[in-house]
């Protein structure tokens, strides 16, 4: 961890900063002739400091951000205000309905590689909150509130609707792609919601896919599953989030019209290193396949997690390896570039060796 300060009047002058490091390190660099490419993540703070106490406690921040960054793959920068760390949830909860209508809200969106077609067939959308005097707000921060609010749906509404609209974007470049969109517990009941999601889908066209968790659908499992229904029958796509993460039952698990099934990154970051976790990543995949369901394994960060995943017959991986959630325009010029695909290649090629070492055998 490397620790950089400097001082400034503008608050601005932090983001500047930590977006131009981003672009510089960005950039490949050449050792003996190979290109190698550095991952940074970012944490910092911004405050006033009169005495060390003040220090102390902006690097205390710093530190809490970039553990945040390293969890959302994002930048993160926190303002210390007068001392006080904490969010206040109510002011948070009225910005953030002024935030829906004021364009403080933006998608960036993480690819989903198929690894047996070599492709991405789809990304997840993910909602982000640049508030005007905070800076950047984690969803684990607003997604909450959100939901205690009822600004869920206007929140939820907007998310779908910009992602048609960029959905006609990428096609526009070539790129007929489903989006991923996570959606509320609480919304499952909602029947409102439900009717106003089908007829945005259906008078789009749009090809999206759901992300529900199986907790969400124990609050209400009747209305849960019958919403669950009407949206798949409209051809969304439902997918089980964090699968194993919290309790699974197979009792929904076979009642949900899902087609796809995430494990949840916990599993699969130790999945090289952990003596139980490929044994649980492996029979999730079998029971998945066995309900007709295809599996996408989340938080795949290293190759040799990818070629494991590829040789216990998982569809499709997501993570930081292939890439981290970027916005609309770098995603376009990501696709165009086919990164994914030389990654997936070396990923297999000491298997590939391998299985030509048996044959010649």
């Amino acid at each position: 961890m490397v620790e950089i300060a400097f001082e400034s009047e503008a608050r601005l002058a932090l983001d500047v900063a930590i977006t131009a490091l981003e672009g510089a390190l960005d950039l490949p660099f050449d050792i003996d002739g190979e290109q190698h490419k550095v991952h940074v993540q970012f944490g910092a703070a911004a405050g006033a400091t009169i005495g060390d106490r003040d220090e102390v406690h902006l690097v205390e921040e710093a530190e809490r951000a970039l553990a945040d960054a390293r969890s959302e793959r994002v930048a993160v920068a926190r303002d210390v205000n007068a001392g006080a760390a904490s969010i206040d949830r109510a002011q948070l909860a009225s910005d953030l309905t002024i935030a829906i209508d004021a364009e403080e809200l933006f998608l960036q969106y993480q690819p989903k590689v198929h690894l047996r077609r070599q492709e991405i067939t789809s990304v997840e959308a993910l909602v982000r909150w640049n508030h005007a005097t905070r800076g950047l707000v984690l969803p684990s921060d607003f997604i909450p509130i959100a939901e205690e609010s009822r600004d869920i749906v206007a929140l939820t509404l907007w998310t779908i609707r910009r992602s048609i609209r960029d959905q006609r974007t990428l096609a526009a470049h070539g790129h007929e792609l489903r989006i991923f969109i996570n959606i509320a517990g609480v919304l499952l009941a909602d029947a409102r919601f439900v009717r106003t999601v089908c007829a945005l889908v259906e008078t789009s066209g749009a090809r999206l896919g759901f992300e529900i968790t199986e907790t969400s659908v124990i609050r209400d499992p009747e209305s849960a599953i019958a919403n669950l229904k009407i949206f798949a029958d409209i051809g969304i796509v439902i997918a089980i989030d964090d699968y194993g993460a919290g309790l699974s039952s197979l009792a929904y698990l076979k009642q949900l019209p899902a087609r796809e099934l995430k494990i949840d990154k916990l599993f699969v970051t130790q999945l090289t290193s952990s003596n139980r976790d490929p044994l649980i990543v492996r029979s999730t995949i079998d029971l998945a396949h066995a309900l007709e369901m295809e599996v996408v394994a989340e938080g795949v960060e290293t190759q040799a997690a990818m070629a494991l995943l590829s040789v216990m017959g998982c569809d499709m991986i997501q993570g930081f390896l292939i890439s981290r959630p970027i916005n609309l325009d770098a995603l376009i010029h990501f696709l165009a570039e086919e990164k994914h695909l030389a990654i997936a290649a070396e990923a297999r090629a000491p298997f590939n060796r391998l299985a030509t070492v048996w044959k010649r055998g």
